[in-house]
């Protein structure tokens, strides 16, 4: 799949990003682990890359038998650990979006939207310099999705959220359980990373406020944005190491926290959206052992209910997933 070039493009010298658009921070505990990840004197260093991106149409073909081939499951959470020593391999990692970018990074809440923007601050002051300079930072607009790409941005401290009774967070920190946990929690479980690593960003949002049976239109729905953030991920890499450069996209159970998203349908079609990107690999990162036998099981579903061809048809796919039932679940809540 070829894409065009993005609907905006924009840079940042990381400093003055921040310099210029202080993060807000609007609850004590996001402001206890800011305090840990850039203290007072902080320097932050390279520069900011952003894209926003238009939907991309489905190819009319999918190669099934390199699906398959590109998957890798992690059973754990985002670590930012490059999986490949390639120097021409850039490695993205999918941000859980909402339409309006990093919408809710400052508050109590705690999901994987958040939990990215706290570990990457300078993410927060992305929104008001993109409107600063006339763009547009949401992931959808009147058109339909419009994922956004961030390069070179600094990680800066690891959050640790699995429940900990010892440490004050019997519960994990995850979701609602952030903002009730005491501040000296909070800074027990951050740890600053010195010197910070860097990160790509791929923010999309998922569909939501669907119930009953995931319909065909639906599904095409998810694959076209699926397929359009990944696009741009390969667009990118391109830019950003030339020709050779391979793309290796870092995700998991999108869209089936809040939006209640079935989860082996999600992982199913994100694998189809990389192969019909010409993502090189696919790092699904499923927390736990019960994520990854969903995990396995969207790898069965494919095997097992798809044509293992390497042109099968994008419309057979869909009208195949549709027959198969799938339903939507119920919001986690958080």
């Amino acid at each position: 799949m070829t894409h065009s070039e993005p609907l905006e493009r924009l840079s940042f010298v990381t400093q003055q990003l921040i310099a210029d658009f202080p993060p807000q921070w609007t609850h004590a505990n996001k402001s206890a682990v800011h305090a840990i990840s850039s203290p007072v004197g902080s320097i932050h260093k390279g520069e900011i890359g952003y894209s926003r991106w238009s939907r991309t149409p489905l190819p009319t073909q999918v190669d099934i038998l390199a699906v398959i081939d590109l998957l890798t499951v992690s059973p754990d959470y985002y670590d930012y650990v490059p999986v490949s020593a390639d120097p021409l391999a850039a490695e993205w990692h999918v941000n859980f979006a909402d339409p309006t970018l990093f919408g809710y990074y400052g508050g109590g809440l705690f999901a994987q939207d958040e939990m990215q923007v706290a570990e990457h601050p300078a993410l927060a002051s992305l929104p008001d310099a993109i409107e600063s300079n006339g763009a547009s930072p949401v992931t959808k607009d009147t058109t339909g999705p419009t994922p956004i790409l961030v390069s070179g941005v600094e990680r800066r401290a690891i959050i640790s959220t699995n429940p900990n009774r010892i440490e004050g967070r019997p519960y994990g920190l995850y979701g609602n359980n952030f903002a009730s946990a005491s501040s000296e929690s909070i800074r027990r479980a951050t740890k600053a990373i010195t010197p910070p690593t860097i990160s790509n960003i791929i923010a999309m949002a998922a569909p939501h406020g669907g119930h009953g049976r995931y319909s065909a239109r639906q599904i095409e729905e998810i694959l076209t944005i699926a397929s359009t953030g990944f696009t741009a991920a390969v667009s990118e890499s391109t830019l950003i190491h030339g020709k050779g450069a391979k793309t290796i996209v870092h995700t998991g159970f999108w869209g089936c926290g809040a939006f209640g998203g079935d989860r082996v349908l999600m992982a199913i079609l994100q694998l189809l959206a990389a192969s019909m990107a010409g993502v090189d690999r696919v790092v699904f990162h499923a927390v736990d052992s019960a994520g990854t036998g969903d995990v396995n099981k969207s790898v069965e579903l494919i095997t097992d209910q798809l044509t293992l061809t390497a042109d099968s048809s994008t419309e057979v796919i869909i009208t195949t997933l549709a027959s198969i039932g799938f339903e939507w679940g119920f919001g986690d809540g958080n």
